[in-house]
């Protein structure tokens, strides 16, 4: 398998992954919304903390997956 072929399924799976974790931000961040008030402090506490959490965790992923697209132009 060439390099680039490599690179091509790198991205590919990078990209999965991405889409999961952009469902998972959308899913908690509705599930604040509709329960804020209803739950205790804690957990109020433990969504924000997963929503922060996942949304740099997205942008991390966001600017490596452009990293090696821009990586394929080396190539």
């Amino acid at each position: 398998m060439s390099e680039l072929d490599v690179l091509k399924e790198r991205i590919a799976y990078l990209k999965v992954l991405f889409g999961i974790l952009v469902v998972t931000e959308i899913s908690l961040v509705g599930w604040l919304a509709s329960n804020f008030t209803e739950v205790t402090i804690w957990m109020r506490t433990a969504g924000i903390a997963a929503t922060a959490a996942l949304l740099v965790t997205i942008f991390v992923l966001h600017r490596r997956i452009e990293t090696l697209i821009e990586s394929l132009r080396e190539l």
